[in-house]
This record gives structure tokens, sequence and C-alpha cells, in this order.
């Protein structure tokens, strides 16, 4: 035997035998059985509702990804003895309509947990946020990038916290234009059976802060809000941003930056380090438990603006149907074999039309009679390349202006 290959024979072995021997090493920090009280949301001092939602904290190696906490008793109390009771809307969701406290006095939060535990937050000041002063953005090479000014004529927040909600138009890479009743082609009615035009939504995901603590004034120019690449499908028609405000104590601010530091700025050896997360809310019936959040109260702005895809360079966005392709006289009427309705007018994928029992189709274009049977042929695609639905809601949002 060549020397080469008896190397490669022991290694091989050797290989073997030390995958057989190896066993997977599951940390503390993944297998510790913790679940912690996750607090988040603003209570609203103003006549917008109020929205908490608690859950509880999940190990890293669980494949449940949300652990609500539901049949909680919620209240925010003043420290003038007034009570304000929060409702669960839907598991781990609570909420109130307008609050209106008064701002004179402190507020903290009060949570009795269905398995007896009890939770208390620190007294909070009430911090009302300032006007928006203006969200605007600024093309560049290679995407748009949005900020925000804003100011206190007062000079009494200085600590700034930011969140947002993106929503823009997409559009089938298909339009259909025709459905089924089962055995008639019919037009489609673009009106209130449109599945060609939907609008997506997004929520921010990163903690956006600002602070003037350090100026001669309350001012805060050009705080970046997010970018948006020139390859995103954002603007491929219409876009709009809503950016709402939070006024922070120091103490909240704090918090944040402590967020941002552990989840967001670590990567590399000038990074900050990791530190523990300490908010202002504690467990009474166990004071060594930690908890996740840190109450604010206090009342928030807003300020929509619009993107249209014609104000802006001629991008050419990163497609997502690449893979879309007409299926001519692909689809010949057949009257279904099982039991069930006929009438499938209102149902987007038909199943009436597939081929050999393969993927089902959307009519596109008529080629056969319009109005009387037989079907026919059709011109047809995949559902995902003809029916927006899929991803997002056809309904125009109220706020839409175009």
């Amino acid at each position: 035997m060549k020397r080469g290959a008896f190397i490669f024979l022991i290694s091989l072995a050797l290989g073997i035998l030390g995958t057989a021997c190896k066993k997977p090493y599951l940390p503390p920090a993944i297998t510790a059985p913790n679940n912690y009280l996750v607090v988040e949301g603003v209570v609203i001092a103003g006549t917008d509702s109020t929205f908490l939602k608690l859950s509880r904290t999940v190990n890293i190696s669980s494949t449940v990804t949300s652990n609500p906490v539901d049949g909680a008793v919620v209240n925010v109390e003043g420290d003038d003895n007034s009570s304000y009771p929060l409702i669960e809307t839907k598991p781990g969701i609570y909420a109130s309509p307008g609050l209106n406290p008064d701002v004179r006095h402190n507020f903290r939060l009060r949570v009795k947990t269905s398995d007896a535990k009890e939770y208390l937050s620190d007294f909070v000041a009430v911090v009302n946020s300032p006007p928006i002063d203006s969200v605007y953005y600024q093309i560049k090479n290679n995407g748009v990038n949005i900020y925000v000014d804003t100011h206190d004529p007062k000079g009494s927040t200085h600590y700034y916290r930011w969140d947002y909600k993106e929503t823009w138009i997409i559009r089938s890479f298909f339009k259909s234009q025709y459905v089924t009743n089962g055995d008639t082609i019919l037009p489609r009615d673009q009106v209130h059976n449109n599945i060609w035009q939907c609008w997506l939504n997004d929520t921010s995901s990163t903690v956006l802060l600002g602070t003037s603590a350090r100026l001669a004034k309350d001012v805060i120019n050009k705080a970046p809000i997010t970018f948006i690449s020139s390859s995103s499908e954002k603007f491929t028609a219409e876009y709009s941003i809503i950016v709402r405000q939070y006024g922070l104590t120091s103490q909240a601010y704090n918090f944040w930056q402590n967020i941002l530091k552990n989840t967001e700025k670590i990567g590399s050896i000038f990074d900050a380090l990791p530190s523990e997360i300490e908010g202002n809310i504690h467990c009474v019936s166990n004071p060594a438990e930690p908890v996740v959040g840190f109450l604010s109260v206090g009342s928030t702005v807003s300020q929509r603006i619009f993107i249209r895809q014609r104000y802006l360079p001629a991008w050419v966005p990163t497609p997502i149907y690449a893979y879309c392709q007409l299926e001519p006289d692909c689809c010949v009427y057949d009257r279904p074999t099982f039991s069930g309705p006929q009438n499938q007018v209102d149902m987007y994928m038909n199943p009436n039309f597939h081929e050999n029992n393969g993927p089902y189709f959307i009519p596109i274009d008529a080629i056969g009679p319009i109005g009387s049977p037989p079907l026919g042929f059709t011109t047809t695609s995949v559902p995902l390349c003809v029916d927006c639905t899929i991803r997002e809601s056809n309904k125009q949002p109220d706020f839409w202006v175009f």
C-alpha cells in the first residue's frame, strides 16, 4: 500500500472515532430553565391608548419564540393613590384607552401574574415629548437616508427615543384579469377583488436614541432613523414612513443605551463589552429574580412622510419574481371529482385550475370563451407571481394619499 493511501485511511479512521466520541456541549445559559418577565411598552399620558406587552424569556435552545403572559392583573398607580387598570385584549397584550393622568404626579406599574407573583416598578415622572420639527430624506448614490429634527423650546427634555413603521406598495409580477366560478371565466372585479397591488408593512428593529444633554440648547438635528438601499423593493412605487418620538428621563435613556450596547454594538475588540441590563421593574415576590424592562410614562408625537418613486433616481430593485413565468395554454377545466362548493369567484387560488394534480394556477388572460362554458384554455401562473395577498393585505391604508 502506498504511503499516501495508508495515511489517508488512518486519518479517516481517527476522524470517524473522533466524531463518534464527541458529545454536544450545552452551556448553562442555554439549558437553564429561566423564564424572566419582560415588560414592553410605554404608558401614554394623554388621549392615545396605552398598550403593554408582557412575556417571558425563552431559552436559546428552545423552539418556542414567543411566550406571552396571559391572565395577569395590570394597573398603573399614581403617588396620589390613583389607579388605572389595563385590560388584556389578546394573550400578553394589556391595553387601556386614554389614561389622561395628572402629569404633576409620578406613576408606577403593578403586575400580578396568574402564578401569584407580583411585580412593581419604581415611581417615574411624566415626560411629554415636544413636537417633531421635521422628518425628511436625503438621496445618496446607493439609497436614501431618513432623518428627524426636533427641539424642546422649554429646554427640559434632552433625552429622546424614536421608532417607526414603514408602509410601501408591492405589485405582483402578473396582473390577473379574470376569475372563475367553477365552470365559467368571468372578468375580475379589480376594485373589490384586486390581487395585483398590496401594501406591505415593517417596523423598526433597532434602538434609536438621541440626546442634547451636552449641548447649549435642547436641539436635535439630523438624527438618523433608517437607510433604505437603492436595490430595495420599497421604492418600486410608493413608500411611507411614520416616525414616533418619545421623551425620556436620564435613567430611561441609560437603560436604552445599555440595550443598544448589548445587542447592536458588539462585534469587534473596540466595541463595548456586554453588561447587565438593569431596569426599574422588580419582582416583589422574589427580589433576586431579574425583570427585563423599563417603565416610562409620557405622551408621544409622530410625523409621516411619503416618498414617490418618480422623484428618485432610476434605480433597479433586486428582482423578487425572477423565477416567474407565464403558463400559456396550461390548464383545461375539468369538473372536480371532490365534493365542495362550485362557486369560486372569491377564491384566489382555484383548485379547478391544475395540471395533472400539480401546482395550482391563477387565471391571467383568458384565451377561451368568456362568459359561457366550456372554460377552455387560459393564460395562468403560480399564486406567488400573481397574488400579492400571499404577502400582505390588498386593503389600502386610511392614511394613503395617492
